[in-house]
């Protein structure tokens, strides 16, 4: 009886783990080591022809999703957010997409938090300072007793809230969808960034939410408030946050997703900021989990 070939699997994320799940698969590693481009994923495509595809955040638009109708079944994308994947041409074409909800939400929530402090704290500040041969001690706050505005209180923002809770916070939230929260303390989107001193993105970006934090939404803030985006870049107008930074309109932001990356605008200037580079889900351990559950999306539909 002749042996069933392994289905080929093509993984376009920029990195991935040498797992050992990956010896039930046929699959090829994405050669450039880097966010790929639509024309680059596509000639791989069409170069190896595969069954599945294990996707990164690269840009998976209609025309990168006909030239895989031939051959890709299902998508599997090792990470939460799905706004790369044009998921209407999906469904047209008949290719699943899948995710990865889980593994992602103990690594982002813990950045947000270690983010907050270091930004409360000025810890990269005094970093550099020190680096650059100075000695300064600038004078922080604490964490306690401060109102921090999730908006978007699913897992990530939910684990985030826990994670607060030591530090006896007073916690608020908005989210489309839910109508309460166990945790959270929902609210309004108005009056979340009017009386919030931190304020965090758990969202995923859509059309809708396009600049969500805009000029207007600046001058509504507290001067004191800092704003934080670890979910997608898209969502800050980053034109308007360094408007804000430069008349003083808010006290500081921490941003790891950037409209166009790898990033070099006018943010690196900034004292009161704190940068990162997309590492949200960058934690050893999450990043093993998220490979894995991508692997076994697609070893479940075996």
């Amino acid at each position: 009886m002749k042996k069933q070939a392994m289905a080929k699997v093509l993984i376009t994320t920029s990195n991935f783990g040498q797992t050992e799940a990956l010896n039930k698969l046929d699959y090829i590693l994405n050669p450039y080591k880097r966010k790929l481009t639509t024309e680059e994923l596509i000639t791989l495509v069409k170069e190896h022809m595969p069954d599945y595809i294990i996707a990164g955040t690269e840009n998976i638009d209609a025309s990168a999703l006909k030239s895989m109708k031939p051959y890709v079944k299902m998508i599997s994308r090792c990470g939460t957010g799905m706004d790369n994947v044009d998921l209407s041409a999906a469904k047209e074409l008949g290719i699943a997409v899948t995710n990865t909800p889980d593994a992602p939400t103990m690594p982002v929530a813990e950045l947000a938090l270690g983010i907050i402090l270091d930004l409360l704290r000025k810890i990269s500040f005094s970093d550099k300072n020190i680096r650059n041969g100075g000695f300064i001690k600038p004078m922080g706050n604490l964490l306690n007793n401060k109102t921090v505005g999730i908006i978007g209180c699913g897992r990530i923002g939910t684990h985030l809230a826990k994670l607060l809770q030591p530090f006896e916070c007073i916690i608020i939230g908005c989210d489309n969808i839910l109508k309460k929260h166990n945790i959270i303390q929902l609210t309004n989107f108005d009056e979340l960034i009017a009386i919030s001193d931190i304020i965090t993105l758990h969202i995923p970006f859509t059309s809708e939410n396009k600049y969500i934090i805009d000029g207007n939404v600046f001058y509504k803030m507290k001067k004191s408030a800092y704003l934080l985006n670890i979910s997608r870049g898209g969502l800050v107008d980053e034109k308007a946050l360094v408007n804000a930074l430069e008349e003083g309109k808010i006290a500081g932001a921490g941003i790891d997703c950037f409209e166009n990356e790898p990033y070099n605008g006018e943010l690196i200037k900034f004292n009161n900021v704190v940068l990162t580079s997309h590492i949200g889900s960058y934690a050893e351990e999450a990043r093993v989990r998220q490979e894995l559950d991508s692997i076994n999306n697609i070893l479940g539909v075996l």
